[in-house]
């Protein structure tokens, strides 16, 4: 999808940096990147193992704070947050798919669908509803009540896009979301992610995969050693 320059920007990271020390040396996980994600944009984060991507996604996602520099989220320097608040905004703006998919496996997937809404105050009937219509959409109807360890990987990733979709965020951040899957399993779950952004959701997509990243991203950002090295379109 082609960004149009008055388009909102939804999270903005300027000069960020991560750092981790460990004794007397550092780790610069990730040294300084700047990036903007607009509204029904497909991004793609790429590079390869120990590039930084996963520390990039985590930063993206508000999931954690950096060293140095700013995080913006929807508009809002996360810095000046409180835990909780930000954990309430963040919950409502970004929906998170996890390549491991991160289910709880004494819950139900309908039960885990409904974790997301019980943090946003949703009454639990409200929630079973929201839960259920999101299954069926996902094409998991049939398996509301199975557990974890029930279900395939690929109905599990399935149940987690359904969960990401749970408080209706505008911002899918998947991580390596076919890392895990075969690949016709795989295919699905992008598709699920292009129809989603079709429908105006936007996405961020982290992946090795520079094929997958071309073939659906409209701009996708390189990175190597914490850097970001290019950018370019899809």
């Amino acid at each position: 999808m082609v960004t149009k320059s008055n388009q909102r920007t939804l999270i903005e990271l300027k000069n960020v940096k991560k750092h981790y020390f460990m004794g007397d040396n550092i780790v610069k996980a990730v040294d300084g990147i700047t990036l903007e994600v607009k509204e029904k944009e497909f991004i793609a984060i790429m590079g390869p193992s120990g590039s930084g991507k996963s520390t990039a996604m985590h930063l993206v996602g508000s999931l954690d704070i950096p060293t140095s520099g700013k995080i913006f989220l929807d508009g809002v320097d996360i810095s000046l947050l409180t835990e909780s608040r930000l954990a309430q905004i963040r919950g409502k703006k970004v929906g998170f798919i996890f390549q491991s998919f991160n289910l709880i496996p004494n819950l139900t997937a309908k039960e885990n669908v409904m974790i997301p809404m019980t943090f946003q105050s949703q009454s639990r009937n409200e929630s079973e509803l929201k839960a259920e219509e999101l299954l069926r959409m996902v094409d998991l109807g049939d398996r509301m009540q199975h557990y974890t360890n029930e279900l395939s990987g690929g109905q599990q990733q399935r149940v987690a896009i359904a969960r990401a979709l749970a408080n209706d965020p505008e911002v899918i951040l998947a991580d390596e979301p076919t890392g895990n899957l075969d690949t016709k399993t795989g295919e699905m779950v992008i598709d699920f992610l292009k129809k989603l952004n079709e429908q105006g959701k936007t996405v961020i997509m982290v992946t090795h995969d520079a094929d997958l990243a071309k073939e659906h991203a409209n701009k996708i950002y390189w990175l190597k050693d914490g850097k970001i090295e290019k950018i370019t379109k899809g």
